[in-house]
């Protein structure tokens, strides 16, 4: 069947209005804010409800209930769903799977009217609550909240003790910094009690929560399964996404995961789940490219800066760092105070050496907001271009100690370190990189390199696989590690990583071909090594290159015919006339081989064929004679 084309209507403008509300009024600020992003993205037309439209009930609470109509409640409505009609099935609402025909149904109306009247109770002190979530005094919130019953009161206690453990654990973990004693990362040991509280959950949003605690706990098949469950009762919570992002290691992963999600793949939603999973395990492909284009069109969210943003980081690691910087500078047209992802466009100047860009880009920034770590990674890599790694070190690390969990700067940091020749400060820069994520294939290749500078090449060599392996296809890793291996002198084990490299690798490269014909020589294979030599040749010849560039390829080639069984002498003489002719260095070695060599070359040739014809003959006279 095909999949039926998502558009953008009445029904999901009102389910994000929702989620920027209910969002907010339980303290996921980020969530909200994605949510007013792309509802402020859609055109005023689509946005306006039409009057007839709107079918309000008499009671309304921000919990949704588990309709099985069409267009699903987000009241607690006390009414009973009608059954689904298979034809009418709208494209964005839930599969009619069997599988997940649990997670669809309605809850009791006697269920969902009791939770109504308790959240009516309790609105007062949720009100108060959310003042003090709002100045951070989250011991108030656990507090005042304790006698409430209803499930958005129980969120909030829940959600704020859980916030104030996290304070905890950081201040304990900082307490022992610059100490052996302090562990990669800081130990919240209030998690097992946290999950206690929430492990017989059913709302949405504690099933959110106990997501968190499950992932955090490393079970993460369990938190996956309470991602999905929640998904599926309020899609519209991106924080439950994120923390569904959070369970998965790689692309497999999240190829075995789309097709459990409990809506179609078309759905929005899951598209930008899919782009933005990719994106933080760095390996997003022209697929995503397209997916962000749908997301894009007219009958979705054309002016959507988050979605923008997406498809510029999926430019950026595909390195395409002209098309990436054009769609950012596209997002400041709209908003120039956006911060989010703007260290990524600093990312793409540094690298394109814009100094003038990024000197402004810095400016700008710096004068909107100076303590925040997407801001001050745009300052260090300033410094960093202008060759002043010392400042940009210094706030690499103030980007740190604004947010400990902010990797790009970390690993920003070690490169700088290592511009230093200071290995070891680049050693615990990258290590603190890789416990924050251990999925970056970033912090892995630095450490790699940084443990390589210091001739530590077996140390280098298990970071390198770590990166490889989150990184299958990137020609540069495989390329150091195959050198890796080339200075332990380990040359078939550099042969095949360089292999490696050229699956992922441009068909006119001829850096690594190169590499291959040296190594394939120094193990004294002599035909590989001219084969590669040959595949040089055509690749610039066919590119036009000067025969500078090629001309060694060339000679080692007609070597190997003349003096090493090769035998292809026309071949040889083709490739030395060419040298000959040229005003490459190595003019007179071919018109030398030419002259001397390349003769003697055919006469033994001529000499071998006459040797081959006479024993071929007085093999046919013995066979007649056996006759």
């Amino acid at each position: 069947m095909a999949e039926t084309p998502f558009k953008v209507d009445a029904e999901i403008v009102t389910a994000l209005r929702n989620a920027v509300r209910d969002c907010s009024e339980r303290g996921l600020t980020y969530a909200s804010k994605w949510a007013a992003e792309l509802l402020c993205s859609l055109p005023p037309t689509i946005r306006r409800p039409e009057q007839t439209a709107v079918a309000q009930s008499n009671f309304h609470t921000s919990t949704p209930a588990r309709s099985r109509s069409p267009r699903p409640s987000l009241s607690f409505a006390a009414q009973t769903p009608a059954p689904i009609p298979p034809d009418s099935m709208h494209p964005f609402s839930a599969p009619a799977d069997p599988s997940h025909a649990y997670l669809t149904q309605g809850q009791p109306p006697e269920v969902l009217q009791k939770e109504a009247e308790w959240e009516a109770e309790d609105a007062d002190h949720i009100a108060m609550a959310r003042a003090f979530m709002d100045s951070k005094e989250y011991l108030r919130v656990v507090h005042w909240l304790r006698p409430c019953r209803s499930a958005k009161a129980t969120f909030l206690r829940v959600y704020s003790q859980y916030l104030e453990s996290e304070k905890d654990a950081l201040r304990e973990w900082y307490k022992l910094e610059n100490t052996r004693e302090q562990p990669p990362e800081p130990v919240n040991a209030s998690l097992h009690d946290l999950l206690e509280l929430v492990k017989n959950a059913t709302d949405p949003w504690l099933l959110f929560l106990k997501a968190i605690f499950l992932c955090r706990l490393s079970r993460r098949e369990e938190a996956i399964e309470s991602a999905i469950v929640s998904i599926a009762q309020y899609p519209w919570n991106w924080s439950t996404w994120v923390a569904l992002g959070d369970c998965l290691s790689d692309g497999d992963e999240l190829s075995s995961l789309l097709p459990l999600l409990p809506l179609p793949s078309s759905h929005p939603l899951v598209l930008m789940f899919q782009v933005k999973t990719l994106n933080s395990l760095n390996s997003p492909s022209d697929n995503e490219l397209g997916l962000c284009d749908r997301l894009l069109s007219e009958d979705c969210f054309p002016r959507s800066m988050w979605i923008m943003a997406l498809r510029g980081n999926v430019l950026y690691y595909l390195h395409d760092f002209t098309s990436a910087e054009a769609q950012f500078r596209k997002i400041l047209a709209i908003d120039p105070y956006r911060v989010d992802d703007i260290d990524i466009l600093s990312n793409i100047l540094y690298v394109s050496e814009n100094s003038n860009a990024l000197s402004k880009l810095a400016h700008d920034y710096l004068a909107i907001d100076k303590d925040r770590p997407e801001i001050c990674c745009i300052i260090g890599n300033y410094y960093s271009l202008r060759a002043e790694h010392e400042k940009a070190v210094k706030y690499f690390r103030r980007a740190t100690q604004l947010d400990r969990t902010y990797l790009a700067a970390w690993t920003l940091m070690g490169h700088e370190y290592v511009e230093m020749k200071n290995s070891h400060a680049a050693i615990e820069a990258y290590r603190k990189a890789v416990d924050v994520n251990k999925k970056d294939y970033r912090a892995w290749y630095g450490l790699a390199q940084a443990y390589e500078l210091l001739g530590m090449h077996q140390y280098a060599l298990y970071y390198y696989q770590h990166a490889t392996a989150l990184r299958p296809y990137d020609v540069r890793i495989w390329q150091a590690q195959g050198m890796c291996y080339e200075e332990m002198g380990r040359h078939r084990e550099a042969i095949e990583c360089l292999k490696r490299a050229l699956i992922g690798a441009d068909s006119q490269e001829t850096t690594i071909h190169l590499k291959l014909a040296k190594l394939y020589n120094d193990l004294s294979d002599q035909a590989e090594a001219a084969a590669y030599h040959r595949r040089i040749v055509e690749v610039c010849r066919s590119a036009q290159k000067p025969i500078q560039e090629w001309s060694k390829s060339a000679i080692y080639v007609a070597r190997y015919h003349i003096f090493h069984g090769g035998g292809d002498l026309a071949l040889a003489r083709q490739y030395l006339e060419w040298v000959a002719v040229s005003n490459a260095e190595e003019v007179t070695q071919a018109n030398e081989l030419l002259r001397r060599h390349l003769p003697a070359a055919v006469m033994r040739q001529q000499q071998q064929q006459q040797q081959q014809q006479q024993q071929q003959q007085q093999q046919q006279k013995q066979q007649r004679h056996g006759m």
